[in-house]
């Protein structure tokens, strides 16, 4: 499995907390694979130079059709203005066709924690994954 290493962009020295994101996206067929690849690593470039970003890591599941991020943010303010921003946002709007499930999750670190597990992610995932699909 591909795994882009937790990378800090930004030193998160003087801060205290720090906004976390997991997301989990699915594609619906294995050609859908290597554009999907390709184009996150697009915003992995753009990422490790994004403002207020304390950190991230990716992971690809190829086969299962399966990529993850995982990211520390000094604000919620600027990880919406990285989602905004070319290209993630560009990337994000040609793929959302491609997408047959997503899952979002957000808490509160201490940047002494940093940086987060990916199986501390994962465990949040599967609880948001779970309830989302009680919820349907």
């Amino acid at each position: 499995m591909p795994t882009l290493r937790w990378t800090t962009p930004n030193s998160p020295e003087g801060h205290e907390s720090a906004l976390i994101m997991a997301s989990r996206f699915e594609v619906r067929s294995l050609k859908d694979v290597p554009r999907f690849f390709l184009n996150s690593l697009a915003a992995w470039r753009q990422v490790r130079k994004a403002p207020g970003c304390f950190g991230a890591s990716l992971v690809a599941r190829p086969v299962k059709r399966t990529f993850q991020t995982l990211s520390a943010w000094e604000s919620r303010e600027q990880l919406m203005t990285f989602v905004q921003t070319e290209p993630h946002r560009s990337i994000m709007k040609a793929m959302r066709s491609t997408m047959s499930d997503s899952t979002f999750v957000f808490w509160d670190a201490s940047v002494a924690d940093l940086p987060i597990s990916w199986a501390e992610a994962e465990r949040r995932l599967d609880e948001m994954a779970t309830k989302e699909a009680q919820e349907r």
